[in-house]
């Protein structure tokens, strides 16, 4: 059993509960007073200097694994695909294939990306500034997120609704609702299992110039490489997690600008703030709400004894407003000097796509705030559940075209 030294009061948080919300004065008040608290589910870590810490802590490994049996879900396509990509892999297995998988995801190659995504940018805002209102996720969000992973991987934009209609029912397996949707995931994940089997097919048979085809002409011909499975696993992540985290990302950004429009005016006006405009939305109100970990051996960390086999959940969203970390919480694109926040996680599991992903809503963010301002809601909107990962389902907004 999990052991706490004497002086050390944790507060309690029932992270299943719909009405559970991170950035609530209850979660301040419980990061004010304590550094952790106990949860249904494990152990949640507050604040920015944990957080960064066992992050990093060799005793702690990837805990996602266990998440689909911690809400009852023990089999199925999810289930199987969910224990063997990269997410929740470990020791020689992880460190070998994001190996064969990170020149996809170089900095170099967002950088070369760029231009592409520009003209998508300035295609969908387009399309949208002359109306007034519009419902951002699915009319800016979601084509643009799916778009962008196509033009990534080197798919034929046509694919994309298929692509995001998959990726967004997979996406409810992130939410503590996983057991009372797991059907429909099972069979996006199948879906998605053939389609991506059907190109890696057509890719070996007639290859181009592309993130896929590059993949699949290494597992054929090196010994050092992707098995099918390995390669199939891989690409169905590319395609979910590249859509899933940049759609409900951007919509969470348009919610932070929504209720701090002079920040939202600063970017229009200077567009050489995005990359730092980006980095505070990162921050402050990130997509991935938590990290999760489970000790691999017993160990002490600041007063607590974890036992093997407890989870821990490191709150990135939480940790990206401590006070001690950011005397100045609050979202200012200004400001230059900002301790490195954890959206994308850190250590060897830090997110592999975070270049790709910074550089596609970078260029988003810019070109909606030179169309656009005075944004407001338009309607009811509608949230995912305020659990390791959430966004906008629906985002209704009005807004006027700058002239």
């Amino acid at each position: 059993m999990t052991q706490v030294s004497p002086g050390i009061d944790m507060p309690y948080f029932n992270i299943a509960d719909p009405s559970f919300a991170m950035q609530s004065e209850a979660v301040r008040r419980a990061r004010d007073e304590s550094w952790i608290a106990k949860t249904n589910y494990g152990y949640a870590v507050l604040r920015h200097a944990e957080v960064g810490t066992l992050l990093r802590n060799t005793s702690l490994s990837q805990g996602s694994a266990q998440w689909p049996e911690h809400h009852g879900v023990h089999s199925g396509s999810f289930y199987q695909w969910w224990s063997k990509n990269l997410l929740v892999l470990e020791g020689t297995e992880h460190t070998r294939i994001r190996r064969l998988l990170n020149p996809a995801f170089s900095p170099a190659r967002a950088r070369k990306l760029k231009a592409d995504f520009q003209v998508l940018a300035n295609e969908l805002v387009a399309s949208i500034v002359e109306r007034g209102s519009i419902e951002f996720v699915n009319d800016f969000a979601a084509p643009f997120a799916t778009r962008a992973l196509c033009i990534m991987l080197g798919l034929p934009e046509e694919h994309w609704q298929f692509i995001a209609d998959r990726a967004d029912t997979i996406g409810l397996a992130l939410s503590v609702n996983i057991n009372e949707e797991i059907q429909q995931i099972d069979t996006a994940v199948d879906e998605l299992y053939e389609f991506v089997e059907t190109l890696i097919q057509e890719r070996r048979e007639n290859p181009v110039d592309d993130v896929i085809s590059t993949l699949v002409t290494k597992s054929s011909t090196d010994s050092d490489s992707l098995s099918p499975e390995e390669l199939r696993n891989a690409i169905v992540l590319m395609l979910f997690g590249g859509m899933d985290t940049t759609r409900n990302q951007l919509g969470l950004a348009i919610q932070t600008f929504m209720h701090n429009p002079q920040e939202w005016e600063k970017l229009a006006a200077d567009p050489t703030l995005v990359d730092r405009a980006l980095e505070e939305v990162l921050r402050v109100n990130p997509t991935t709400r938590w990290v999760t970990r489970e000790a691999v051996e017993d160990f002490e960390f600041n007063g607590v004894h974890f036992e093997k086999g407890t989870t821990v959940h490191l709150f990135t969203a939480s940790s990206g407003t401590d006070i001690e970390a950011f005397p100045n919480p609050e979202i200012d694109i200004s400001e230059k000097d900002r301790k490195a926040h954890f959206t994308f996680g850190g250590g060897k599991h830090q997110c592999i796509g975070q270049h790709i992903a910074k550089a596609d809503m970078s260029v988003a963010l810019a070109t909606l705030a030179a169309a656009m301002t005075d944004i407001q809601l338009d309607g009811a909107d509608e949230w995912l559940p305020d659990s390791g990962n959430t966004g906008p389902v629906r985002l209704p907004i009005r807004f006027t075209k700058r002239s």
